[in-house]
């Protein structure tokens, strides 16, 4: 049995623009996680996303990335697809 292919992607934001982004990318259903790195290329946060997985479940994470955005300026946001 095979492992599903994985790929990647980046994308660079402002720190105003995390959460909205995060959950577009959430809601386009094939990501499996999600890297939010600082200007230096750091990971400050990183979670998993599980496949049905909505609403208020969702809820503490996005806290934590509105409380790591108040501490950046500009990040990255590393997507991990399924294919």
């Amino acid at each position: 049995m095979s492992e599903p292919k994985k790929s990647t992607e980046e994308f660079s934001v402002n720190a105003d623009q995390v959460v909205e982004k995060v959950k577009q990318l959430i809601n386009e259903g094939n990501v499996r996680r999600i890297i939010i790195k600082n200007e230096q290329g750091e990971s400050v946060i990183e979670f998993p996303v599980t496949f049905g997985v909505v609403g208020a479940v969702l809820l503490p994470v996005f806290a934590a990335l509105g409380a790591a955005a108040a501490l950046l300026t500009k990040c990255t946001i590393v997507v991990e697809r399924r294919d």
